[in-house]
């Protein structure tokens, strides 16, 4: 069973306030004489009988808080799972036996790694396709049974006509799928837009500290939600009571951290769109981008922290950049409040989908903006001179 109903008082005050006051105060328990401010941290994998939960895998107070406070974000029914991976795993099983799914051909290469697998295995077809290209990804949802988005693409920053891409899906009959794990709830609500299934790595933005492995899969379905949440249980892909906990505490600053993570990054785009060294900047908030004015209509409450950038030199010289940062930590992942980089092609999936060689993915953190760019513009020049 799904744990989303464990704090309904809450969500019956989803519609009253406003985002930011949700990431706050969504999850938690009812507020009656001598209870806690916060849910508990379970750690038993065992309960005494007889109820419906009976070991670790039917349920655990902490899935129920943070499960809660995401679906009301989102506005449908949530399901946390072990990782983001687990989540999309899982979400593959609503594709029939010999479907046909449509996918970005450049997105988080877990994702596409996962969907390569299932069709090399014969379980289904996938169509690649430009989601740049709108009518494109709406011809190909033709006879398809899924279309698969990311409302900001892993590392390219393309952004998607997500309005246009569902309703073009819904046409011809496919459900749609959109990892929002970059835009957060905060700054894109696919379910609003019509969306089936959002799809979140709960280990970056949401959690925001790196210390946390955790996905959550909200439905706009209860039925379809369900189905989710059984599988979890039958596939043992549940997340644990310390990760849940993490999760929501991490949640609770969400709104401030991603506002000025955000700053940071419109201004790092701004100043690496300036340096002669620099080839290319991929940020849609930033004016001169070509999607600038496509993000400011489907993403007008911001585009987010992530940004990527290409320089005018080899890979090995990118390497050498990143390997002589004092502040940005030369690392994989995203989302937490220190500022990570890295450049993907290291990764030989990303090179295959044609990703430049020189191109750095940058998950911006909080630090003082000033001081982030010292350290990058210092490493750059003396690599380039």
């Amino acid at each position: 069973m799904t744990q989303a109903s464990a704090y309904p008082e809450m969500l019956a005050l989803a519609s009253e306030w406003s985002d930011d006051t949700l990431t706050v105060q969504a999850g938690r328990p009812a507020r009656v004489d001598g209870a806690a401010t916060n849910p508990p941290l379970v750690l038993s994998t065992t309960y005494m009988h007889d109820t419906e939960r009976a070991y670790g895998r039917d349920g655990n107070d902490g899935w129920g808080a943070i499960e809660t406070a995401i679906g009301a974000l989102e506005g449908g029914t949530a399901v946390a799972f072990a990782s983001g991976l687990a989540a999309v795993n899982l979400v593959l099983d609503f594709v029939p036996a010999g479907g046909t799914v449509v996918l970005p051909s450049v997105a988080y290469y877990g994702v596409t790694n996962l969907f390569a697998r299932a069709e090399a295995n014969g379980r289904l077809t996938v169509r690649t396709v430009d989601a740049a290209d709108t009518n494109a990804v709406i011809a190909a949802a033709a006879g398809a049974d899924m279309v698969w988005l990311e409302s900001i693409a892993n590392p390219t920053m393309l952004v998607s006509d997500v309005p246009a891409i569902i309703e073009g899906a819904r046409r011809n009959g496919a459900m749609t799928v959109v990892d929002s794990t970059f835009a957060t709830p905060l700054r894109q609500k696919p379910l609003d837009l019509g969306a089936d299934i959002v799809i979140h790595s709960a280990s970056k933005l949401i959690s925001g500290h790196n210390d946390v492995l955790m996905g959550i899969a909200i439905c706009r379905s209860a039925e379809r939600a369900q189905a989710l949440a059984t599988h979890r249980h039958d596939h043992g892909a549940v997340p644990g009571g310390l990760e849940a906990f993490l999760a929501l505490r991490g949640l609770r600053t969400l709104a401030l951290r991603l506002d000025k993570a955000e700053a940071n990054a419109g201004e790092l785009a701004r100043r690496l769109s300036e340096h002669p060294h620099v080839t290319r900047v991929n940020y849609p908030g930033l004016p001169s981008s070509p999607q600038h004015e496509l993000s400011a209509r489907v993403l007008p409450k911001g585009c987010g922290n992530m940004l990527s950038f290409e320089v005018a030199g080899t890979a090995e010289q990118t390497d050498e950049i990143l390997d002589g940062l004092r502040l940005l930590a030369h690392a994989t992942s995203l989302g937490g409040v220190e500022t990570l980089i890295e450049r993907r092609t290291r990764w030989e999936p990303e090179v295959a989908a044609g990703v430049p060689m020189t191109l750095c993915r940058v998950s911006v953190g909080i630090e003082n903006v000033d001081d982030l760019w010292a350290d990058l513009d210092a490493s750059i020049r003396r690599v380039l001179g």
